[in-house]
């Protein structure tokens, strides 16, 4: 469980840092703009009221496109091989 988290986070984050490498270094094209378009999902926010103390969490947002699918694919590999 602790190696998938781990998998989600740094594939997040390796997606992440692609998508703004491609922001900033492609020009501009149909190419550019299918890696750098994403698909937003947006949860929360979450508010609990316990009377003595109040909690909000969020809101909690995931964005897609396919640059973070392949973060997710190169930590996924270099995960497995490493097992």
């Amino acid at each position: 469980m602790q190696r998938l988290v781990w998998t989600l986070v740094l594939g997040l984050f390796l997606g992440g840092l692609f998508t703004k490498l491609s922001d900033i270094f492609l020009p501009e094209s149909a190419a550019r703009t299918f890696l750098i378009t994403s698909v937003r999902a947006v949860v929360g926010p979450f508010s609990v009221d316990l009377v003595a103390v109040a909690l909000t969490l969020g809101p909690l947002v995931v964005e897609l496109n396919v640059l973070t699918l392949v973060g997710f694919g190169i930590v996924a590999f270099i995960a497995r091989s490493w097992i």
